[in-house]
């Protein structure tokens, strides 16, 4: 089958099969290895991307549902060398470590800021359930999103 659809802002076109998931066409076929495969089965989060403005876990996804849509990954969220203002907040809190479940957290932390009007703990926490981290215990990626949110308001 083939998919058309708009990547990180770009169009793009692939070949792929009706069991393809979204996560294996963006690391095997697009070759943008940000979107990290942790559990394969939706537990982790290392694989969460954007579809048409949303967080989804690209491993639960196929690839044939992102036809004509748009689907944004870590590597479309900074402009050119200019980080997000979210991915700032990851750096200057120390909101990673060995840095595998970073571009899920981010993904899942940027529908966050779009999506809460105040920087509410118990709602980030709630909105990261689905994203795990063996690092940092959650503290500074709690605190980069609520000051994420802070901002914007």
């Amino acid at each position: 089958m083939r998919v058309a659809f708009t990547l990180n802002g770009k169009a793009v076109e692939a070949e792929v099969e009706p069991r393809t998931l979204l996560v294996d066409l963006l690391r095997q076929t697009l070759l943008l290895s940000g979107t990290h495969v942790g559990c394969d089965t939706g537990q982790c989060g290392a694989c969460t991307v954007h579809l048409d403005g949303r967080a989804v876990k690209s491993c639960l996804v196929l690839a044939v549902q992102a036809d004509g849509r748009t689907v944004l990954t870590i590597e479309g969220v900074a402009a050119g060398e200019a980080l997000h203002p979210l991915q700032e907040a990851f750096r200057d809190r120390h909101a990673l470590q060995c840095g595998f479940c970073t571009p899920g957290m981010i993904m899942s932390g940027l529908d966050l800021v779009t999506h809460l009007d105040k920087a509410d703990e118990t709602a980030i926490r709630e909105g990261l359930a689905g994203n795990l981290c063996r690092c940092t215990g959650y503290r500074p990626i709690i605190e980069a999103i609520a000051a994420c949110i802070g901002e914007k308001g």
